[in-house]
Order: C-alpha cells, then sequence, then structure tokens
C-alpha cells in the first residue's frame, strides 16, 4: 500500500537486500502479483525475481495466494505478503504514559497496550518498554522469532536545540542516545523518531497518504508537529527536528502556532471557563453540543492553521496537507471545511487532483502505530539515497 514514485530493481549494479525490498514493496502495493508482472514492473529479469521470490518464500515473508489465467499457457502463480511472516513494534514515550502496539506484516495491530508512567527517567522507561514488548510475545508467540525492528516516538526537540519551554516532560533525557539505548534493551533494530514523523508514516501505511509520495501530516498532540515526506521518505533535517512548526511565532497568537493550534491550547482555554476537554472524548462531546467556548476557540484556531498550511505550502510544495492525530475527527472535519486557505500559495492550482487540505487518522494511538510503520516503510522500500 505504500505508493510511491515507480520502485525500480537491479540486477547487478545494486544489492540482493534491496531487490528483496522492492520486491516486496510492489506486492504490498498490488495486494497479489506474479512473477512476471514483478519483473516488468522492477525492470528486473524473470530469473531474478524467481530467485528473489524463493528467498523471501523461504524466510517466511511471502506466500502463493492462487493462480491467474493471463493467457494461453499456465496460469500464473500469484505470491502475497505473509501476514505473520513479520512483526514491527511501535513505542510511544509520553510524560504520562507509554504506548505501545504490534503490527504485522499488513500494517495490522495484534496487540495495543498502554501503561501510566509515575516518572521519566531513562531506566523506569526502559523498564517499561521492556515489559510491553515482553507481554506483545507472550500474546503472539510466533512473533519472537519475525521480530523486523522497533520503532520508537518520543517529544521532541531531540537534542540541545534553541527551542526553551517546550514541555515535553522528559528532562532526563537531554543527554541520552535513545536510539542504542532501546535497541541493546530489546536487542532489535531500533528507529527514533518524534509523533508527527511516525504519524505522517502511518498514513502511508492504511490512510489518506497511501496513493502520494510528497505530502505533509500536520499532528496535533499535546503541542501541534509537522511531518514532511518527500519521495516517498522522511525529511527528518540534520539532528532530527524538522518539522517543529509549532513553535513558530504567527500573527494573532499569544507565543507561537502551538499556543493557538493544539489540544493544549483547546485545554487552557476551556479550562479558564471551567470547562474539561482533557481528551478526545471530551472535546467530541462539546463539539455534538455545539459548545460556544469550543467554537470561540475553533474561530481563532482556524486563523492560526490558514498561516500553517500557506508556510507549509511555500516552502515545501506538497501534494496536499493531511491533519491528523489526538483530535475528534469532528473537528479536523471541521478545521478542513471552515479554514480560509490564501490565494496567495504555490498550491492555489487550477483543477487541482487534491484538496489543499484534508483529514487523515485521528485518535489516541495514532503516532503509536505510525512508530511501527517506520519499521515496516524500512522493510518494503528501498533505501535508496534521499532527502534527511
Amino acid at each position: 500500500m505504500f505508493q510511491n514514485a515507480p520502485l525500480q530493481g537491479s540486477n547487478a549494479e545494486r544489492s540482493r537486500h534491496q531487490n528483496r525490498q522492492a520486491v516486496l514493496g510492489q506486492i504490498h502495493r498490488q495486494g497479489t502479483m506474479g512473477r512476471a508482472e514483478i519483473a516488468r514492473a522492477l525492470s528486473l529479469s524473470t530469473q531474478a525475481v524467481s530467485n528473489i521470490i524463493a528467498d523471501l518464500s523461504g524466510d517466511g515473508l511471502l506466500i502463493e495466494r492462487g493462480h491467474l489465467n493471463v493467457g494461453r499457457g499456465q496460469p500464473a502463480r500469484q505470491y502475497a505478503l505473509n501476514p505473520k511472516g513479520g512483526f514491527a513494534l511501535g513505542i510511544e514515550v509520553r510524560p504520562d504514559a507509554v504506548l505501545s502496539a504490534l503490527l504485522n506484516m499488513e500494517g495490522q495491530a495484534v496487540v495495543t497496550k498502554r501503561v501510566a508512567l509515575q516518572k521519566t527517567d531513562p531506566g523506569t522507561i526502559v523498564d517499561t518498554v521492556k515489559t510491553l514488548f515482553h507481554h506483545a510475545l507472550a500474546d503472539v508467540p510466533n512473533a519472537r522469532r519475525r521480530m523486523l525492528g522497533a520503532g520508537i516516538v518520543m517529544p521532541g526537540p531531540f537534542g540541545a536545540t534553541g527551542i526553551t519551554g517546550h514541555g515535553t516532560g522528559l528532562e532526563d533525557w537531554c543527554d541520552v542516545d535513545p536510539t542504542t539505548l532501546f535497541s541493546d534493551a530489546l536487542g532489535l533494530p531500533v528507529e527514533v523518531s518524534n509523533d508527527a514523523n511516525a504519524a505522517a508514516m502511518a498514513e502511508r501505511l492504511s490512510g489518506a497518504a497511501q496513493d502520494l509520495s510528497t505530502y505533509a501530516y500536520l499532528y496535533f498532540g499535546a503541542g501541534l508537529g509537522l511531518g514532511l515526506v518527500s519521495g516517498g521518505h522522511l525529511v527528518q533535517g540534520a539532528f532530527g527536528n524538522a518539522g517543529e512548526i509549532g513553535h513558530i511565532p504567527a500573527p494573532g497568537c499569544r507565543d507561537n502556532l502551538e499556543s493557538a493550534l493544539s489540544r493544549s491550547s483547546v485545554q487552557r482555554h476551556l479550562q479558564r471557563v471551567g470547562k474539561k476537554g482533557d481528551d478526545i472524548e471530551a472535546l467530541d462531546e462539546l463539539f455534538t453540543h455545539e459548545d460556544n467556548d469550543l467554537y470561540d476557540w475553533l474561530n481563532q484556531a482556524t486563523e492560526a492553521l490558514a498561516y500553517a498550511v500557506t508556510i507549509v505550502e511555500n516552502i515545501f510544495d506538497p501534494e496536499t496537507v493531511i491533519l491528523g492525530g489526538a483530535m475528534p475527527d469532528q473537528i479536523l472535519n471541521h478545521f478542513v471545511a471552515h479554514t480560509l486557505l490564501p490565494a496567495q500559495s504555490v498550491s492555489n492550482r487550477p483543477n487541482p487532483k487534491l484538496p489543499r487540505l484534508q483529514r487523515g487518522t485521528s485518535g489516541r494511538m495514532t503516532a503509536t502505530l505510525g512508530a511501527a510503520a517506520l519499521v515496516l516503510h524500512r522493510t518494503l522500500s528501498p533505501q535508496i539515497a534521499h532527502a534527511h
């Protein structure tokens, strides 16, 4: 389902590992395929594809899925991903909890769990993550020998930056290398990312970005994040901090975009009038009842969103901007319907194929599932040189 620029294989000039990824990715995109069809799509010889399929089938990553009549001769044998052939662990670390999800090769969550945190020091969080991993393996025993890796989502920005007061609640982690720490603890290859990047990749797996190659994903967490995908790969920046859009000063905002356009922003607004908006369900209820105070916040938030989208469009030139994260669908739909996007934008084109702004996946597990999607993307996409 990862749609991208056409995948290309190689006969001699690229590695066997990359060709395996290309074949897996092509089959994942199409659902089922035969040898000759894969060879044409990837510009590989049929014999090369036959050898790769034999390897992948032997490793349990592919299964036969019937035959297809394509004219005279023998019906073409079809291959599909084996859902149980590989598993990816997704972990989301928050200041108050750790969430986990185990995804199979098709991107389906087979185990999810949440554990509250009393402390956020590295030792406590690593122990919690190890416990969640062991519980997942206990629930799905056949995953133990088929783990592809783990994706870890943590609040950004990463490392020492000029941004202060961002309130991640993980101050003890400033001088810690989380990739090495979690990899050693889990015994798995690990990718560490922020929530917006992870959610953006999850959108490619099963959301609004399945057919897209270059898009922007505005993520509503406690703050406001931005995941940028270019040519099917995340744009991460030199130190992993690309997309910290919430910290940009904006006209009419008390402090920055995040102060007017985030879950923390609406919570503070409602608290000032004695109302609770601490979770998605509470916000959904208020919206359903057309709460005046919530609508007051929405009115100023749509202005901030229009500013944010215009910045993203003119700097990044995406196919579309997708909204998602820990906000109710109703509120995201309201943003899409009521945000007046300025005409002065490179994305304001005649007869566009896609809307400039659309809703993606929402829910409290969005970034957790995205963390695991980072691992699946690495498995199903050839890792050629791309933007960081």
